[in-house]
């Protein structure tokens, strides 16, 4: 019995060890800061303008059809819903009362003023690596907004992640603050790049799949994966030739992010709303230095596995016809596109990818490319999910994913009719 005591003493004492050991590292801060912004304030307000358009804040604090950075906007994920806050200079509902020491404190430690552990649906994951001097601008330019009174929404979340306590825990695991260091042995050009890909457009948020507990993985890292909840496929920013960027150049991958197009693909779903709020506002020299680091990223393979299932002569012979008959007009016969006005799909890392739920998704419901301010009247691509059954779109499908030296493997009317069920038309 003495001895049941002893070990039930050991345990419960590492227990406390454990728990206590995970509070620390979860609540603790990075007080190391960098030099603050020494611009008038002017020039810090319209270089926080800037960084917050870069930074796409209005996607998450403006809801459809409200009033600029007055939140409301729904952030659904897979263990509840959170709602973008009002980050207006409002005394009451907004961030008024916060100092721009509150302000860094939540881009860089993810804490809310009074201490509360924000929820990293916040993407203060990426946000840390930010400088205080452009924290500090970003605040200036948040203050100079009109404030609006319009009470923040609560998060509803499921039990237990509604228990704010827990976050501590998911934090000791998953999130370290700090600013990010240049590394001396590149350029500026990669460092910049570098800074504005990890840290401000929070690339990685779509670009690297999430674990079980919703934190990317960074052993995978921009190597793709399924946006949760929007049922929409991130393509990897790695150079693997057939499923990531390996045939773009830097200035393609520019064009895409400045315009919505490239002679390589158009941006389409959530890339294209990311494109007509933030990254067509882009410096040239921002985009140019975006390209440049993704293209130093390694050929890593994707890390959503391929499908294996080749695709039958019979479905490729149909496919065929399908696409002669709707698709070859503005795709052209060997899918090599019409310049920037119908994208390519040979090649097309939209259509090779390891997931179809991209290509399925536009067949099914069509769409146009963002009308960005170089491309103003973008072409769009008339919905088929209304004249194509399931089987004529796997077959479709499979056929673009396997012609003009595609190997993305075949598709099934299963996962046609699963993309249907979350498609804008059904």
């Amino acid at each position: 019995m003495k001895l049941l005591k002893k070990i039930l003493t050991v345990v419960l004492l590492a227990c406390v060890v454990t728990v206590g050991g995970l509070v620390w590292l979860g609540t603790r801060d990075d007080t190391s800061t960098g030099p603050a912004a020494t611009a008038d304030a002017g020039t810090l307000v319209e270089r926080g303008r800037y960084l917050a358009l870069a930074g796409n804040c209005m996607a998450c604090h403006t809801s459809r059809g409200g009033k600029a950075l007055a939140g409301g906007t729904p952030i659904p994920t897979p263990f509840g819903t959170v709602y973008g806050p009002n980050i207006t200079p409002d005394e009451k509902t907004g961030i008024g009362t916060w100092t721009a020491d509150d302000f860094w404190q939540a881009l860089h430690n993810g804490k809310s003023k009074d201490g509360t552990l924000l929820y990293p649906a916040f993407p203060y994951t990426e946000y840390t690596r930010v400088t205080r001097a452009d924290a500090d601008a970003l605040y200036a330019y948040l203050r100079s907004v009109p404030p609006v009174s319009q009470p923040s929404r609560p998060p509803d979340m499921a039990f237990p992640y509604d228990q704010r306590a827990l976050l501590a825990a998911w934090r000791a695991l998953y999130f370290k603050p700090g600013v990010q260091e240049a590394d001396a042995g590149q350029s500026v050009q990669w460092n910049r790049g570098r800074y504005l890909v990890e840290g401000l457009g929070h690339c990685a948020a779509c670009h690297t799949p999430r674990n079980s507990l919703g934190a990317t993985r960074s052993s995978d890292a921009f190597t793709g994966g399924i946006i949760p909840v929007l049922d929409w496929y991130a393509p990897p920013l790695t150079n693997d030739r057939q499923t990531g960027m390996g045939r773009w150049t830097a200035a393609d991958i520019a064009a895409l992010l400045k315009t919505g197009i490239s002679v390589h693909s158009s941006a389409s779903g959530p890339m294209a709303e990311v494109v007509l709020g933030s990254t067509q506002h882009l410096t040239d020299d921002d985009a140019l230095a975006i390209g440049v680091y993704i293209k130093s990223l390694s050929a890593t393979p994707p890390s959503t596995p391929r499908s294996t299932a080749a695709a039958a002569p019979a479905a490729m012979e149909l496919g065929s016809k399908i696409y002669r008959q709707h698709c070859a007009q503005c795709h052209q016969p060997q899918g090599q596109g019409s310049g920037n006005a119908w994208p390519a799909l040979a090649g097309n890392p939209t259509v090779t990818a390891p997931s179809p739920v991209n290509a399925i998704r536009m067949v099914l419901d069509g769409g146009y490319a963002p009308a960005t301010v170089a491309n103003p009247r973008p072409h769009g691509m008339p919905p088929f999910g209304q004249i194509l059954n399931d089987s004529d779109i796997a077959m479709l499908v499979s056929y673009i994913r396997n012609s003009w030296g595609n190997e993305a493997g075949g598709v099934t009317a299963l996962e046609v009719k699963r993309a249907r069920a979350s498609s804008t038309l059904n």
